[in-house]
């Protein structure tokens, strides 16, 4: 194949549609509607601050890994020990420990709980146990066990759904956008306590939940390889691309999370006791179409999760399996398998709380580290400051591991009561002050320390 200086317009747009495919799966369907309906009137500043974190820097987190040449690479910037523990980290997060789980739970709720709960059965017991309980458990059984199956060869349901899964669910959304337009639900409700000071802050925190950004430091690299498979061999060539392929999947996620935080904005004002969006949605379609849309929904959520669940399940099996071959990617895939149908039956409320802590601890971090990967693209200097990256990626993670374990509750003495004096402490943002002054540090001291080059 004869090298390529640019991709053609459609070579491009198949690109963007292929990286908006690969970040959009259940989990973003959930959570701006559930954003919308909490956020109220107060839903597009609560957007905005959103798209930040869902969107904007995933999306430069593609091509901080594309330049860089993958998250290995980037973050062995930093330390080769920090490299491998973080990249560890990425792995059991977008894995069993919460991804995982999330997908059997979301399309339960989505599923099968409407139908427990069209039957009269959601109240039932069963041997002592609620119905709620043994379905949730069969279900995941189920689920999983046919998630492992189609794990061991998942290229052709991948490839299948691929081609059809994006659209459906993007139709569907717009469907139910464009019902909402035609046959409002009413007037969107007053921001809830979360959101009515520091309503951008609170969505650029929500935007954590997506797990796109630490999902975007393996997809890089990705995108880059399908970029060279046209024929583009120089890699200038090939970091631009990747940016419009970016900006590509950036506007489809932009018409799409905007669509559903609108709906979401009107069903807060129209239902209560919504717990998350999953029932957001679920009570939307039911609304606008009846059983009709119910099932729809259902379906199209139970095939998103499934495909996500198969790539989520191969993707952690083969890091494991190379990282760790004391079991092989069959035994890996049983262990994730098993290990994820547990934590899903604790449900996908329960689920989303535990997250947020993790989250809050590891998405700064990321949030840095793809920063830097864009500073050293813009200069090339950087590269040779050896306490460059190691200076900001430490102080970044003391105050965001900080914040990780008092959003469970617990205060740690003296750097706590620190941390509480730090701009943006009331946002959730205490570690941006840090971040900066590690990057001054990290730039002084390489003065005075020999060069490095980190050139791949």
């Amino acid at each position: 194949m004869n090298a390529l200086s640019a991709l053609s317009f459609s070579q491009r747009l198949l690109v963007g549609l292929t990286l908006f495919s690969m970040f959009f799966g259940a989990g973003n369907l959930i959570f701006p509607p559930f954003l919308g309906a909490q956020a109220g009137t107060d839903m597009p500043a609560a957007l905005a601050g959103f798209l930040v974190t869902a969107v904007g820097f995933p999306i430069l987190g593609v091509m901080a890994v594309a330049e860089s040449g993958g998250l290995t690479s980037l973050a062995s910037r930093v330390n080769a020990r920090f490299a491998f523990l973080f990249t560890l980290l990425i792995y059991l997060s977008i894995g069993p420990c919460l991804a995982i789980p999330r997908t059997a739970s979301t399309s339960f709720e989505m599923v099968m709980r409407p139908a427990l709960e069209s039957a009269g059965l959601l109240e039932a017991s069963f041997g002592g146990f609620g119905a709620l309980v043994i379905a949730q458990f069969v279900y995941s059984v189920l689920f999983f066990l046919v998630a492992y199956f189609v794990a061991l060869n998942p290229e052709k349901l991948t490839q299948r759904l691929g081609k059809y899964l994006c659209p459906a669910l993007i139709v569907l959304i717009f469907v139910l956008f464009l019902g909402i337009l035609f046959h409002p639900l009413g007037e969107a409700a007053a921001p809830g306590s979360a959101y009515v000071h520091g309503a951008f802050a609170t969505g650029f925190i929500e935007g954590y939940q997506t797990m796109d950004t630490i999902a975007a430091l393996n997809f890089g690299l990705v995108i880059a390889m399908n970029i060279r498979a046209f024929g583009i061999k120089s890699e200038g060539a090939v970091v631009k691309e990747t940016v419009l392929a970016g900006a590509i999947a950036a506007c489809v996620f932009f018409a799409v999370y905007g669509a559903l935080a609108y709906i979401g904005a009107q069903a807060g004002g129209a239902y209560s006791g919504m717990e998350n969006g999953a029932q957001t949605l679920t009570l939307v379609a039911a609304d606008l179409f009846g059983p009709v849309g119910t099932v729809l929904m259902g379906l199209i959520f139970f095939i998103a999760c499934l495909n996500t669940c198969v790539g989520l399940i191969s993707c952690c099996s083969n890091y494991f399996s190379e990282t760790f071959p004391v079991l092989d990617y069959r035994g890996w895939a049983k262990v994730f398998a098993f290990a994820s149908m547990v934590i899903a039956n604790a449900g996908l409320t329960l689920i989303l709380k535990f997250s947020v802590p993790l989250l809050v601890a590891i998405y700064p971090v990321a949030i840095v580290l793809i920063v830097l990967g864009l500073l050293s693209l813009a200069s090339r200097r950087l590269l040779t400051l050896r306490a460059f990256y190691p200076a900001t990626i430490v102080m970044t993670g003391i105050f965001s591991v900080l914040a990780g374990i008092e959003a469970f509750g617990i205060r740690v003495p003296v750097l706590s009561d620190f941390a509480d004096t730090l701009p943006f402490t009331e946002n959730g943002l205490e570690w941006m002050l840090p971040a900066l002054i590690g990057a001054i540090l990290g730039a002084a001291l390489s003065a005075v320390l020999p060069k490095k080059s980190y050139e791949n």
